[in-house]
């Protein structure tokens, strides 16, 4: 093939529109996070941790069978929970956010100070590595109070519940829908707490 058509059928496709829409004004996944004042935080993600929400940190223990005290409480009526135990999940939740909202802030501050210090243009290792080690704390410590508050739950629930729990939350099949063979349908379910 002679030079020239190659340069022609090569020039042809680099100024194709399917070529240009990929080059130039293409969209990235970070496309319109550069309008938040915060870059690594949404309003949502602060809205989150501001209100001392879990902000997804716990999911080793809810994925687990450590149900949380936050859905817990929604939930207490379908769980069934007596009183009792809604009175003590209710404290752990309590404690959950008085401990958690005042992290969170000190993670919203740990980000906006890496946000300023990349907005000025004056990043050095050692207060990128100060600055980060700030963020790494303060979220390590929100994980803590978030994870803990889930494991301390377990014992105030029969396993019926916890099983329950799963069920209303997606995380397992309806027991209710499935009773095993050999077992008496009516105690059955009666046990595993079925409507």
């Amino acid at each position: 093939m002679k030079k020239w058509m190659v340069c022609l059928i090569l020039g042809s496709f680099l100024s194709s529109p399917a070529l240009a829409q990929h080059t130039h004004g293409a969209h990235t996944p970070y496309a319109g996070l550069q309008n938040r004042a915060i870059k690594s935080l949404s309003d949502s993600d602060i809205e989150e941790l501001r209100r001392g929400g879990g902000w997804g940190l716990a999911l080793p223990a809810e994925l687990n069978g450590m149900p949380g005290p936050a859905h817990l409480l929604e939930l207490k009526d379908q769980i069934p929970l007596s009183e009792d135990q809604a009175r003590r999940v209710q404290l752990l939740f309590d404690q959950m956010k008085q401990q958690a909202i005042p992290v969170g802030e000190r993670l919203i501050a740990a980000e906006a100070a890496i946000e300023a210090r990349f907005a000025s243009g004056q990043v050095d290792e050692a207060a990128l590595r100060r600055l980060l080690a700030e963020a790494e704390a303060a979220r390590t410590e929100l994980r803590f109070i978030h994870l803990s508050q889930h494991y301390k739950t377990v014992p105030l629930l029969r396993p019926e519940q916890i099983r329950r729990y799963q069920v209303l939350r997606g995380y397992a099949d309806d027991p209710c829908k499935n009773i095993p063979a050999g077992h008496n349908p009516e105690m059955y379910r009666r046990h595993m707490g079925c409507n």
